[in-house]
């Protein structure tokens, strides 16, 4: 019997990470901790990371990172396959050998006209300023998910993700593939991302939320949500009622909504029902980067989703990736994953 195949679609970004200077920062008007789309002013600093610094590449972009955490969770149990869009240069060749490495099968749209999309990551004293371009990301086209490659990918997968990111570039290919898995009773998971994306690319979701079996965000998209949309309840339970009460087009399944609070509880809500699942506690001595773990988080409880593991099982594997994850630079993680008894 063939392996499941899980399948992410959004935008690849090549992570060149490095620790710097404070001087680094300075000098390009960077912020610790924070998360910025680049600048022209900012350009040049790619190219300084790499002539000046140790600099470690990595396949990044959230739906990309989620995917690769699924494959590492899942082994040798199941396949992970990944579209996006990236150029044809010398990032997209490094992007494809860090996904390969991870064992995930890409089908990228190459597009020569525009550099693949690239997010520097500065390091200082653990916390990083993240300078993203998204660059050939933004420019692909629905025609692409209409390539042999992408449709045999396609109508291989059990389980499909996407995070909302990607409805800022193709909505027309997110609502395809939310079709698709509802016309042939596969799952279709869905991240909120950003507060900016519920905010102001809101059409965009509630044309996709109808397809989505799952829809996973943090706390800070749930209030968002909440606000945006005037709901009385603005708590995370209340925000996920709302989502599971909302149309969905396979009925053959309730919709469930998993809200991530860091190290405060997870709330998943069925229908009317809530249950809230505790996040064990990680010595902060040992927390390295605490960026990448909703990706992290998502990643883990698709692979255990996709081997059809209970849910408790999965909000577990879920909070054991994302515990896993921050104790590394960037969003990296051991060779294998522990024993599940130890999750």
């Amino acid at each position: 019997m063939a392996k499941k195949l899980i399948l992410g679609c959004g935008n690849p970004l090549l992570d060149i990470s490095a620790e710097v200077d404070e001087s680094l920062l300075e000098k390009y008007g960077l912020q610790h901790a924070n998360a910025i789309l680049a600048e022209e002013k900012h350009l040049p600093l790619y190219e300084e990371l790499v002539e000046k610094y140790n600099v470690t590449y990595i396949a990044g972009g959230a739906t990309q990172n989620s995917i690769r955490v699924a494959k590492w969770m899942l082994q040798d149990k199941g396949r992970a396959a990944y579209i996006g869009a990236v150029g044809q240069d010398q990032y997209s060749k490094q992007l494809e050998e860090s996904a390969a490495k991870d064992g995930v099968e890409t089908h990228y749209m190459h597009n020569a006209e525009v550099p693949t999309g690239t997010c520097a990551v500065c390091v200082v004293k653990k916390d990083r300023s993240l300078v993203a371009n998204l660059g050939a990301a933004n420019t692909f086209r629905f025609e692409h998910i209409e390539s042999e490659a992408c449709q045999q990918a396609l109508n291989e997968s059990s389980v499909a993700y996407m995070a909302g990111f990607f409805l800022t570039v193709s909505p027309q290919t997110a609502e395809y593939i939310g079709r698709h898995c509802a016309e042939h009773n596969k799952i279709f998971a869905l991240n909120l991302a950003a507060p900016f994306i519920v905010e102001f690319f809101g059409e965009a979701v509630s044309t996709v939320i109808p397809y989505a079996d799952y829809v996973f965000c943090n706390e800070d998209e749930a209030a968002t949500y909440a606000r945006v949309h005037n709901l009385e309840d603005q708590t995370p339970a209340g925000v996920g009622k709302h989502i599971c009460a909302l149309p969905k087009v396979n009925g053959g399944r309730p919709r469930i909504m998993v809200v991530t609070q860091g190290k405060e509880p997870t709330v998943v809500v069925i229908g009317t029902d809530v249950i809230e699942f505790p996040t064990p506690l990680l010595d902060k001595s040992l927390i390295v980067d605490t960026n990448g773990a909703g990706d992290s988080f998502v990643g883990g409880f698709l692979a255990e989703l996709l081997l059809d593991k209970p849910l408790e099982e999965c909000i577990k594997a879920g909070q054991y990736a994302a515990r896993t994850v921050i104790q590394h630079n960037g969003c990296t993680f051991p060779e294998k994953p522990a024993d599940e008894s130890e999750w």
